[in-house]
């Protein structure tokens, strides 16, 4: 008999471990609320890099998926993972998604079910959080009727190397036996299950994680605007540093950070020290200071840039390569590089943008999307490279335009201008 299961949150997270699941056997039910993803999922039509249109009709053909906004299209289910978003609401974590997946799905608990959490947040959100709106929403009890855990998503969107399946996946559960539900249902998606002892080191390894590379971004960004005051190249001296084989790791600096990860995860930890330890994490901290004023300091850069070349940002035309967070992705939430635009646009700049990975209905107003081009190249003042997307042709860019502003190290020559 195969199992059914549910996964809640049809995104970046939950749309890739839907058609891993697929592959694996089971009979899947995607539910996100938003009608317009369902509309195209149901037509096999992906928003999502990772997941391809073929990938989507295959799921479909299979007769083992369906995409629903619709609750009901979960009964009977055996296991359900909740990836939906959790962000940042004048600095607190916002746990509204995943109090309303819990409220909804508690109804449609039965003996014997398994539920994971795999949404980032702080430690003890599963314990003290989702536990008691599961328990009080079906009338069971966990562990002993149903069983949870925790096991935070890896997904890193456009990243051809280490996929879904071949990214190691820790693992948690409340007791014993949750915790071997939960290894052995990822067991049949990935090819290496990590478990840990409970959900709280599970939650808080997904903040460690993410932490990290929020830290050592802000370190070589700081870096760099000190490095260019003093006169100091920091793109060859990250080269250099990068040939070192212990002891040191690549970080590069950019616009800023973006994404559903680093400009929100590490502040679901430093709220929640603050909270229950009433300290600072001045790391974490400082680390949002530096990479959050990295879009006004671009700003800065390009303005100074212009005023070499006899123009101010008023006035003059820029051409922006790349609104998404990262390169080759489509994922634009949090982006750095919109912040950039929205900041040129403030300042009276006719600001195009182009970017073929990122769907123009999921910009924001005032956003003008233009095709790459050698005309709009050489129509521009001031060209700036956002996110280094490998679609472009960076010669082309180099040799047609009057100014480069390089946030990305991709462009060389005497009109471009690095970060």
């Amino acid at each position: 008999m195969r199992e059914k299961l549910v996964v809640i949150g049809q995104g970046y997270v939950g749309l890739p471990l839907a058609m891993g699941a697929v592959t694996a056997g089971f009979d899947v039910v995607g539910i996100d609320l938003d009608e317009w993803r369902v509309k195209r999922l149901n037509a096999a039509e992906s928003y999502v890099e990772d997941v391809g249109d073929e990938t989507l009709s295959l799921a479909h053909r299979s007769g083992r998926y369906l995409a629903s906004t619709d609750y009901a299209a979960a009964e009977g289910f055996d296991v359900c993972v909740i990836t939906v978003p959790t962000p940042l609401r004048e600095g607190v974590p916002d746990l509204r998604h995943i109090g309303a997946a819990g409220e909804s799905l508690a109804p449609l608990l039965r003996p014997g079910v398994t539920v994971v959490l795999e949404s980032t947040t702080y430690p003890g959100t599963t314990e003290e959080y989702l536990l008691p709106l599961l328990e009080e929403g079906s009338g069971l009890c966990a562990p002993r009727d149903f069983h949870l855990g925790y096991s935070p998503e890896r997904i890193d969107p456009g990243n051809a190397r280490w996929r879904l399946e071949n990214t190691p996946k820790v693992v948690s559960g409340i007791d014993g036996v949750s915790l071997e539900r939960v290894r052995a249902f990822y067991a049949r998606i990935v090819d290496e299950v990590v478990p840990v002892s409970s959900p709280r080191v599970a939650e808080l390894c997904k903040l460690l994680e993410n932490t990290f590379r929020h830290v050592n971004i802000a370190l070589v960004n700081e870096l760099s605007i000190f490095a260019q005051q003093l006169g100091i190249d920091a793109w060859e001296a990250i080269d250099a540093a990068s040939t070192k084989p212990f002891g040191y790791l690549r970080f590069t600096p950019g616009p800023g950070v973006g994404g559903h990860c680093l400009p929100i995860d590490p502040s679901y930890l430093s709220w929640k020290v603050k909270r229950s330890l009433g300290h600072n994490f001045r790391f974490v901290e400082l680390a949002n200071d530096i990479n959050d004023h990295m879009p006004d300091h671009v700003v800065h850069r390009i303005g100074l840039a212009l005023n070499r070349s006899h123009k101010s940002i008023n006035g003059s035309r820029v051409l922006a390569l790349g609104l998404a967070y990262k390169k080759n992705a489509g994922d634009c939430r949090e982006s750095p590089a919109i912040d950039v635009v929205r900041g040129l646009g403030k300042l009276g700049a006719d600001v195009r943008a182009a970017d073929p990975h990122v769907d123009c209905f999921l910009l924001p107003q005032g956003v003008e999307v233009v095709a790459f081009s050698e005309r709009e190249l050489a129509a521009a003042d001031a060209v700036v490279v956002l996110t280094d997307h490998d679609c472009f042709d960076y010669e082309l860019v180099q040799r047609a335009s009057a100014l480069v502003f390089d946030t990305r190290n991709r462009c060389r020559g005497p009109n471009v201008e690095r970060l």
